[in-house]
Order: C-alpha cells, then sequence, then structure tokens
C-alpha cells in the first residue's frame, strides 16, 4: 500500500475513534476514559507483539532510539489524549477534533527549525490554512 493510502486509513480511524471516545465520554471523566482508552491499546499492541513483531526487530532498537519512541508516546499517548479528552467531554466534537488535530503546524515548524526541512510555497500556504480553519473553529 502507498503512503497515501496508510495516511487515508490513519485518518478513517482517527475520524472514527473521537464519535466512539465522546459517547464513551458521557458517563466518565477524561482520566478514567484514558485508562479504559489504554487497555484497548494494550490489547492490539499484545496481538501485533504475539503476531507480528519479530524478536529480533524488537532486540535492533538502540537505548536512544527506543527512550525517543517512549518519550513521544508519553507526549502523545498520556499527556496529549489527557487533554483532548478534557476538550472532548467539554466541547463539540465538530470543533475540538479539528483544533486539536492541528499539530501538523507545530511539527511542520519544529520539522523546519529542528531538522533543516525546505520551505516550500506550497508547506506554507497549507500552513497558514491550518492557522486559519483554528481562528474559524475558535470564533465560530
Amino acid at each position: 500500500m502507498s503512503a497515501f493510502g496508510w495516511a487515508m486509513l490513519a485518518a478513517l480511524a482517527w475520524g472514527l475513534a473521537p464519535i466512539v471516545e465522546k459517547a464513551g465520554l458521557r458517563d466518565t471523566g477524561p482520566i478514567a476514559g484514558l485508562f479504559y482508552r489504554c487497555v484497548g491499546v494494550v490489547a492490539g499492541m499484545l496481538i501485533l507483539g504475539l503476531f507480528l513483531v519479530r524478536p529480533q526487530e524488537g532486540r535492533a532498537v538502540g537505548l536512544r532510539s527506543a527512550l525517543l519512541l517512549a518519550a513521544g508516546g508519553f507526549l502523545a499517548s498520556f499527556l496529549g489524549q489527557i487533554c483532548f479528552y478534557h476538550a472532548l467531554k467539554g466541547g463539540e466534537v465538530s470543533r475540538m477534533v479539528p483544533i486539536s488535530a492541528s499539530y501538523p503546524f507545530i511539527a511542520f515548524m519544529l520539522g523546519v527549525l529542528l531538522f533543516h526541512e525546505s520551505l516550500t510555497p506550497f508547506k506554507i500556504g497549507g500552513a497558514l490554512l491550518i492557522v486559519a480553519g483554528v481562528w474559524l473553529l475558535k470564533i465560530g
């Protein structure tokens, strides 16, 4: 499958998840909700680990890479998810999801600053559209 195809499947999964999660948060708080979400993640990881990851692949990851990946998991799947669940619990899915999904703008800026990635008119235009979209959702 192409990178675009994988990205579209990710968008589908990430588009469906907040609908299910908003319904799940109806009767519980964000912290308890995150706990139960992680139960689903652990179940998925067990299946992945048992059937798809070869032992030599796991051992091939260096300490630095493992720590960076764990830090990314903490930021995105723990800290970011707690903030997202608070937003989802108190706000409309149709507003909170696009606003919280504006993280590509932050990643874009950090990619340019830290990894010296190229600035093209298309990238700048896309970044400006993200900012405009967040602004429109905030005021409307």
